[in-house]
């Protein structure tokens, strides 16, 4: 059943991008940051962990997991620490996947040889 919902609900949300983008001609950075600020907005109330324990990798693979992880790393540290917490944990979390989609980028780059 995990499939059927990780389907589903990734689905919607990949859905809901195409319709935001058909609609309102955005680019692909303009939809980039509505959807990390869109999960920010979701993490607020524990409403995407309730999504991600449903949905599994149907929540998680998207963008808006990114603000997702932003927030709950920001907060944890805050609750550790104070104040200071909010800056310093933003990166706890997503420091690893940020630093494997430089790498990958950059091999990319040397595959494929981008257009001047």
């Amino acid at each position: 059943m995990i499939y059927l919902y990780a389907f589903l609900i990734g689905g919607f949300i990949c859905g809901l991008a195409e319709l935001i983008k058909d609609f309102f001609k955005l680019t692909v950075g303009h939809m980039t940051v509505l959807f990390v600020c869109l999960g920010t907005l979701l993490d607020f109330g524990g409403f995407y962990d309730r999504l991600v324990e449903i949905a599994g990798a149907g929540a998680l693979l998207p963008i808006t997991n990114f603000g997702h992880l932003l927030v709950k790393a920001s907060l944890e540290k805050a609750h550790e620490i104070g104040y200071l917490g909010v800056f310093t944990g933003l990166y706890g979390a997503t420091s690893a996947g940020i630093a494997i989609t430089i790498f990958i980028a950059v091999g990319f780059a040397f595959i494929f040889r981008p257009k001047k």
